[in-house]
């Protein structure tokens, strides 16, 4: 989270435990990749208040640089593959699943160049005002055009899903994204998946309605 601490931890437990509770609603291993993603946002959350505690800490770095990397491999390489094959997975209709491929095989090549990019160049947290901003090594000349495609993989499978109750979970990230990058630029990476672990609750809402869909069949 990017406004302190006690917020990162606050929030972390509380979408995590919707987030087992998500898991718990998915009644087929096809739904679990999908259920997980509050889970995941929740642990994501709490990575980054180990962060903001021990970035001022020099005597607790080796759990900063666990708690940094955790968070940032989660941010930047997980979500990328991880959302396009999760609506995948779930997905029945075969024209959509050739779709959902290609934002795959397009998430997959985000995941590949963060995980390169983290592997093996630096990257230094700062706590800037209420947030905490990620300098790094990345090329910037990549910066923009990655960000487009990491955007693009993660967000249109949730609008190429038959399942309407999906497509409002992309907007939401849409609309969060855009006024991520209007106003918190400078902070991006903590602020939008900040906005998007709370957003990831929907995805509870999404499969109960699968499961009473199902019931009412």
């Amino acid at each position: 989270m990017c406004f302190s601490a006690a917020a990162s931890f606050g929030g972390g437990i509380v979408i995590s435990s919707i987030g087992v509770a998500a898991v718990k609603e998915a009644n087929k291993p096809a739904q679990l990749a999908f259920a997980s993603i509050p889970l995941l946002f929740g642990l994501q959350q709490i990575a980054e208040g180990f962060l903001w505690l021990t970035l001022p800490l020099e005597t607790f770095s080796s759990v900063r640089t666990a708690s940094m990397y955790a968070f940032l491999i989660l941010a930047r390489v997980i979500w990328p593959a991880m959302i396009p094959l999760s609506v995948l997975l779930m997905e029945e209709d075969h024209r959509r699943r050739r779709i959902l491929l290609v934002f795959l095989a397009l998430g997959l090549t985000v995941s590949l160049y963060y995980a390169y990019c983290l592997a093996f160049l630096n990257v230094t947290p700062h706590i800037v005002g209420h947030h905490i901003q990620y300098h790094s090594d990345f090329p910037e000349a990549l910066a923009t055009p990655v960000f487009i495609v990491y955007f693009i993989a993660s967000i249109t499978p949730l609008f190429v899903s038959g399942n309407k109750r999906t497509r409002l979970l992309g907007a939401l990230m849409s609309v969060s994204g855009v006024l991520s990058v209007i106003f918190f630029l400078h902070a991006l990476t903590s602020v939008w998946c900040f906005f998007a672990a709370i957003i990831s609750i929907v995805v509870y809402w999404i499969l109960r309605g699968h499961q009473s869909s199902c019931a009412g069949l």
